[in-house]
């Protein structure tokens, strides 16, 4: 088992001794993902490798202001007209997360895996994993200070809003000294704190609040109160002309109502398929939970996507749930 200083000298040889990288992060990206592909493209930027950055969907508006994350291909729209040898995949909790991106990758591809969930089955050649990290760019910050680059405002902003997004504005169990000795260096290069926690995290869309208005009309609650959860179909997406980044947060919702043990939030994605997000206030592991739906995540939040029918699905959790006690 290497160390975690040993896996991110591994991660340096691995930038050092390529060239050409893909660098991917999961689908339907977060603050996380979006913030750390953009690090990753600085630092090959600085490095002075060639890369292309690209995702199975489209980056939130509300993070295009991130260094060159306009540059971010969005392949659904733009696919990619060739394969890859060198790939880095950041905040993808296990191969799955990738999407359709993985079909750019060539079949003896290398792979660079950086990530901080503890569900991550260290599917890379090299492994960066550090499971009590809060956000995949609390370790880029570690591995962007192993090469000889300054960290600029620019690399500071997109690390910084890892952080922002993944803790919560800085507010959730995993917010550690370190997160914050982190934020504190950050800001030292240049960040504007108040400008990124407006728009990440406080600043909504007229769609975001319909869909909230939504999700909270179908709010249901088992008799002793103790699991909350809402449901969202593609119908409502359409009503309230919602896109998916206007569902982020709508789970923490049931889960914030006192005396609820886990929040859920169902998304259907179609007649057969559901999307299922999970919040715990932290006697229930949901990151456990998620894995036996073939999903992952962290003991406080965590997800997964399950094929069936919306009732079907709503009573296999809610057993699932209920069986922790």
């Amino acid at each position: 088992m290497h160390t975690y200083e040993q896996a991110l000298q591994a991660g340096k040889q691995f930038l050092l001794e390529h060239d050409d990288y893909l660098v991917v992060s999961h689908v339907q990206p977060d603050g996380d993902a979006v913030s750390s592909t953009v690090t990753v493209g600085w630092l090959l930027s600085c490095l002075g490798k060639t890369f292309t950055m690209i995702n199975e969907g489209e980056i939130p508006q509300r993070m295009r202001f991130l260094w060159e994350a306009d540059s971010i291909v969005n392949m659904t729209e733009q696919p990619p007209q060739r394969k890859y040898k060198a790939v880095i995949c950041v905040d993808c909790a296990d191969f799955a997360r990738v999407g359709l991106t993985r079909h750019y990758f060539e079949e003896d591809a290398v792979i660079l895996n950086i990530d901080h969930h503890p569900t991550n089955d260290a599917y890379g050649t090299v492994n960066i994993i550090k499971p009590d990290a809060a956000a995949t760019a609390e370790i880029l910050f570690d591995f962007v200070n192993l090469f000889p680059v300054t960290i600029n405002k620019d690399a500071a902003t997109a690390i910084y809003t890892g952080l922002l997004t993944d803790t919560g504005g800085f507010r959730y169990a995993n917010t550690s000294p370190n997160v914050m000795t982190t934020a504190s260096k950050l800001l030292e290069h240049g960040v504007n704190g108040p400008f990124l926690a407006q728009i990440l995290l406080e600043q909504v869309t007229l769609p975001q609040v319909r869909i909230l208005n939504q999700a909270l009309s179908s709010l249901k609650m088992t008799e002793d109160g103790k699991i909350a959860w809402v449901v969202i179909t593609p119908e409502d997406m359409i009503a309230c002309g919602a896109a998916n980044e206007d569902l982020e947060g709508v789970v923490n919702y049931p889960r914030n109502i006192q005396g609820v043990e886990v929040g859920i939030f169902f998304k259907v994605i179609n007649d057969n398929a559901v999307k299922v997000s999970l919040r715990s206030a932290g006697k229930v592991d949901v990151a456990a939970l998620a894995q036996t739906f073939g999903g992952g995540g962290h003991v406080l939040a965590a997800g997964c996507r399950v094929e069936g029918d919306l009732d079907d699905i709503v009573a296999q959790v809610l057993k699932q749930v209920n069986s922790q006690w």
